[in-house]
């Protein structure tokens, strides 16, 4: 049996400490969420007000400048952040957006996302698109031969 945790790429390193973040203040998050077609966020935080925030991982210049999709994600959250390490150069995100100082243990909110909220309507589909998403990490976790019908159900 093998008992190492697995390695994680310095996005999901982000991504954790994103969401211990998040955390503190009174969300949950998932990680990978689908909200369309074409479209994974890195990460999606629902706030204790139904508040839809998304949060995508950049660990490096090149991890950014690859990332041609991020402004379709918008149309899919009250709020849009960034979170990178202390060393990311910054100045290279988009103005009008939120940004994070992350590492793998915790994250600082340095910059709130100007807020655009989500119509009813695609709040409740949002709502229900990360219910179903965690639910499925959590089955896929406590029955793991349960994953192969979990994977690529674009939950």
């Amino acid at each position: 049996m093998n008992t190492t945790a697995p390695s994680l790429m310095p996005g999901q390193l982000l991504a954790r400490g994103v969401c211990r973040h998040m955390l503190s203040h009174g969300f949950v998050t998932v990680e990978e969420l689908v909200p369309a077609r074409g479209l994974r966020v890195d990460v999606m935080a629902l706030g204790p007000k139904g508040e839809i925030w998304v949060i995508e991982c950049k660990s490096s210049r090149a991890d950014f400048t690859s990332d041609n999709k991020w402004q379709g994600y918008l149309e899919w959250c009250d709020r849009y952040f960034w979170a990178v390490d202390a060393s990311f150069p910054t100045e290279l995100l988009p103005e009008g957006s939120g940004l994070m100082i992350a590492d793998s243990y915790d994250a600082e909110i340095m910059r709130m996302g100007p807020e655009d909220k989500l119509a009813p309507a695609r709040r409740k589909v949002m709502v229900q698109k990360f219910a179903t998403h965690a639910a499925r990490r959590l089955h896929g976790f406590r029955d793991p031969g349960v994953a192969a019908f979990i994977d690529g159900s674009g939950g």
